[in-house]
């Protein structure tokens, strides 16, 4: 694929292993077609944002569930796991309402904020924070922290390897995120990169030009 890409039209399905010449037509043409530029930054924007809404509220509700002892906190956890087993288009018309309701259609939030509350991130930050002696926390507590310090200043540094690895998995999955996006987006100047992608691919612009 990558070779087809930077090999003349006129070279592309042949048996040779690599072309005569090599040409970047094909990135020009591709980049003159479609606003790329724009729709990576608006994949940097959603990608992030949402990592970031995850990790906080994740590491929030985490440490609610592993940590704070109240009537219902097993039952709740429970229903986070179960959701987990519902197909997520079950949701979209649902969310699509809310978002029509909410006026977000169109913008960064129908994109970032239905994915601000993700179930395996509870359950990673519960299961690690799980791991942290009750000691810690009661120390932090002596010396006059409330929770939300205690979560960002002594549970954060002590938990990295699963704040590094929710982050990394949440970004991913935000990035390639196709079908949400397709729904709650039409302007093309808000469109990520999966999605002008897509569009490009099954609407026609790239006409029939293989490398593109």
């Amino acid at each position: 694929m990558v070779i087809a890409s930077i090999a003349p039209e006129n070279e592309i399905g042949s048996l040779t292993l690599m072309p005569t010449s090599l040409t970047l037509t094909s990135y020009a043409q591709m980049v003159d077609k479609i606003p790329i530029g724009g729709a990576f930054i608006n994949s940097i924007i959603v990608a992030s944002s949402i990592t970031i809404g995850v990790l906080i509220f994740g590491s929030m509700i985490g440490y609610a569930l592993s940590k704070l002892v109240f009537k219902g906190r097993d039952l709740i956890f429970y229903v986070i796991i179960f959701t987990m087993t519902l197909p997520f288009q079950i949701t979209l018309i649902p969310q699509y309402i809310i978002m029509v309701k909410f006026g977000w259609i169109d913008t960064y939030w129908a994109l970032i904020v239905p994915y601000l509350i993700n179930a395996l991130s509870i359950i990673m930050f519960r299961q690690y924070f799980k791991s942290i002696p009750d000691s810690l926390i009661d120390a932090a507590r002596l010396d006059g922290c409330n929770e939300l310090q205690i979560i960002f200043r002594i549970l954060w540094p002590n938990s990295m390897p699963a704040i590094i690895t929710i982050g990394i998995i949440t970004f991913m999955a935000s990035w390639n995120e196709v079908l949400w996006p397709l729904i709650v987006i039409r302007d093309e100047s808000l469109m990520t990169m999966p999605q002008l992608v897509t569009l490009f691919a099954v609407g026609g612009r790239a006409e029939s030009q293989l490398g593109v």
